[in-house]
């Protein structure tokens, strides 16, 4: 009896640490996913707070903040040769805290903060000809801080801040050149949000208001203009994704959010199923106020700041790959 007795403690002991093991294991895989690459050190002075588009196979930044001076310059970066070239300045006034978006081949840049005034000016950047021209005015207040976005063949710039966060939403026709206001949107009030987008529809989320990180996360459908509201960034104490200047990029029909408030966790959006996971760090230093280029099949973070600290690295990102800091 004594001996059957030791048997099952034993049985029991070794069944437990044998599953205690698995659930080990199977965290850490999950973790080992999501490699980062450096790339080419950007050519220019490192900033914070920069525009960033795609136009075709080229990643293009510009403007922002190098902790004294705000920019205009522009640079075009290769993914396929890894390089940057300088292209023609921005000719508007210099700032940070703009909004970029690429439509119909043509790179867009509007709003931001001069270092004294807000501003509501917006430009179109032709690649082909390597030249900036002014377009209408953006009609919301001027602001920063504010997101801008284009899908179903049509241009968003909204939320920032005038003076206070703000909620609004307003669309540009780039054929008639002209802004109207976009209603609909249910969501908080916020300043330095970040977006991805899955096909046509943009998700947005984090951000500040009253100096509370928000929660709440939204999915706009660019064909029917509705905006959704989906499950909390804060879900019942399981994940906290709350943050602002983050990055937001979209990899195999997955939403991803990099960075923000100088940290360097990674998290994985899947609209299947309106969950998120977190994958291994961002290798690079924790940081906050960066820029991404999102190629289709790759994608990018660079610059960036950390307090008084300015970055000039950018890095690859590879969802499906296990980690190797040695790369």
């Amino acid at each position: 009896m004594i001996n059957m007795k030791l048997t099952k403690m034993i049985f029991k002991s070794v069944f437990f640490m044998l599953f205690m093991i698995t659930i080990g294991c199977t965290d850490d895989d999950d973790e080992d996913y999501g490699n980062w690459i450096e790339s080419s050190d950007f050519d220019g002075d490192a900033r914070a707070n920069a525009v960033s588009f795609v136009i075709g196979d080229k990643g293009y930044l510009a403007t922002g903040y190098d902790g004294d001076d705000y920019l205009v310059d522009v640079w075009e970066y290769s993914a396929e040769g890894n390089y940057w070239v300088q292209k023609a300045d921005f000719p508007g006034t210099a700032r940070s805290g703009a909004v970029g978006f690429e439509l119909n081949g043509v790179g867009y840049l509007g709003t931001g903060y001069d270092g004294d005034d807000k501003l509501n000016d917006f430009w179109a950047y032709d690649a082909t000809t390597n030249s900036w021209e002014p377009r209408a005015d953006f009609i919301g207040s001027e602001r920063y801080g504010a997101i801008g976005f284009s899908v179903s063949g049509n241009g968003y710039i909204g939320t920032g801040y005038d003076g206070s966060e703000l909620k609004d939403f307003y669309k540009y026709d780039d054929v008639a050149d002209s802004w109207e206001q976009s209603v609909g949107y249910s969501g908080s009030k916020r300043k330095d949000a970040a977006t991805f987008t899955i096909g046509n529809k943009v998700y947005l989320g984090t951000g500040i208001h009253n100096g509370i990180y928000e929660e709440d996360f939204y999915v706009f459908d660019g064909d029917t203009e509705v905006w959704t509201k989906l499950t909390d960034l804060d879900e019942e104490d399981e994940y906290s994704i709350t943050r602002s200047s983050s990055v937001g990029f979209t990899l195999d029909g997955k939403g991803y959010l990099v960075s923000g408030n100088y940290t360097s966790d990674v998290w994985e959006y899947d609209p299947s199923d309106d969950t998120w996971e977190e994958l291994s760090s961002f290798e690079g230093s924790g940081r906050q106020d960066a820029s991404g280029f999102n190629f289709g099949d790759r994608a990018f973070l660079t610059m960036g700041n950390s307090g008084s600290y300015y970055f000039d690295d950018i890095w690859e990102f590879k969802p499906l790959d296990e980690v190797d800091e040695d790369d």
